[in-house]
């Protein structure tokens, strides 16, 4: 009897040592064969099957069953937070779970430089985050969302300040807005914003003013000059008469000289026309062409034109006559380049 006693004790504790080994492999073994960057997308809402599916579907896991008694074991299921989840080679399902359940997910960088409008600026930043551009778009029109913010529909592309932002993937359209609004707040600092009131101009106009800048000129070095002739015009109570507001008045971003037909486009924003600043930006300027602004070179320059070198340079005048010679030399190197 005694014998028959320890013969199932020892049956009994190498049982429970497999169950035990068993477990522990389970858990701690590698499980996830990954290159250096794979990553997998959980979306906002998805449940345990979901991330299953997901995790199936990537390739990277190697034993899935065990991953799921694992998991399960962890009660993973009651929480499954969405988000951007880096797999590394030779991760344990202990590993897995623990990253998934506690959210350690992986940053995203969002860029935006300069662009023209707010749908384009939504195409650039959906790719990088869980809403999609039409879902951004809807609510970079939504006059009343510019509203809550402190703009209006024609100045309210000027509180996205370009740069590179760092995000969570799971951001959702309205998390991104609002992040911009704080970014806003942190770029129109003390000295930025005694620099606008010395203008006398509000943060917007200086916005606008800067879109015109960019749109004149990709070199950075001589904006503050571009700057100082249009701030020159502005004391002078003259026209601006900005050729990419013409472009912009006329909705025709192909438009590649101005013509005598553009210049009579009934718009608020046509500076041959109406005087001052027009109602908004042209287009999200940089940070280098808002500083550019409110850092303006102090000249007596009211007339610029583009170098005959086409260097992307341009050559300013005092006078108008002085221009008007500039303007040759340009046009004259147009003609000789075939260029009409």
């Amino acid at each position: 009897m005694k014998k028959v006693i320890v013969t199932l004790l020892i049956i009994l504790l190498a049982a429970g040592a497999f169950i035990a080994y068993k477990a522990y492999d389970y858990a701690y073994s590698p499980n996830v064969t990954a290159d250096n960057e794979t990553y997998i997308y959980i979306p906002t809402g998805s449940n345990f099957d979901n991330v299953l599916e997901i995790l199936r579907s990537s390739g990277k896991v190697n034993d899935m069953e065990s991953f799921a008694k694992v998991a399960d074991f962890k009660k993973y299921g009651e929480k499954v937070l969405p988000g951007k989840y880096k797999l590394e080679n030779g991760m344990s399902n202990n590993d897995l779970v623990n990253m998934l359940r506690s959210g350690r997910q992986t940053p995203v960088n969002v860029t935006f430089i300069s662009v023209r409008s707010l749908d384009i600026l939504a195409g650039k930043v959906c790719p990088n985050i869980e809403a999609d551009s039409a879902e951004i778009a809807d609510l970079l029109k939504d006059e009343n969302i510019a509203t809550k913010y402190g703009f209006n529909k024609q100045t309210f592309c000027s509180m996205f300040i370009p740069n590179t932002y760092e995000f969570w993937w799971n951001t959702s359209a309205e998390e991104f807005v609002q992040r911009m609004a704080d970014e806003y707040k942190k770029f129109w600092n003390d000295d930025r914003k005694a620099k606008a009131n010395s203008l006398g101009l509000s943060q917007s106009q200086v916005s606008t003013l800067a879109s015109i800048v960019e749109s004149e000129t990709q070199k950075n070095d001589e904006k503050p000059r571009i700057a100082g002739v249009y701030i020159n015009r502005l004391k002078k109570d003259w026209l601006l008469q900005a050729d990419p507001t013409v472009v912009f008045a006329a909705g025709d971003f192909s438009i590649k000289r101005i013509l005598n037909k553009h210049l009579e486009i009934d718009s608020p924003y046509n500076t041959y026309k109406y005087k001052g600043l027009p109602p908004g930006p042209i287009c999200i300027p940089s940070t280098k062409s808002i500083d550019a602004v409110l850092n303006y070179e102090l000249h007596n320059y009211m007339y610029f034109c583009a170098k005959e070198d086409f260097s992307g340079y341009h050559n300013f005048a005092v006078t108008n006559a002085q221009h008007e010679a500039n303007a040759r030399r340009y046009h004259d190197a147009l003609r000789k380049a075939g260029i009409r």
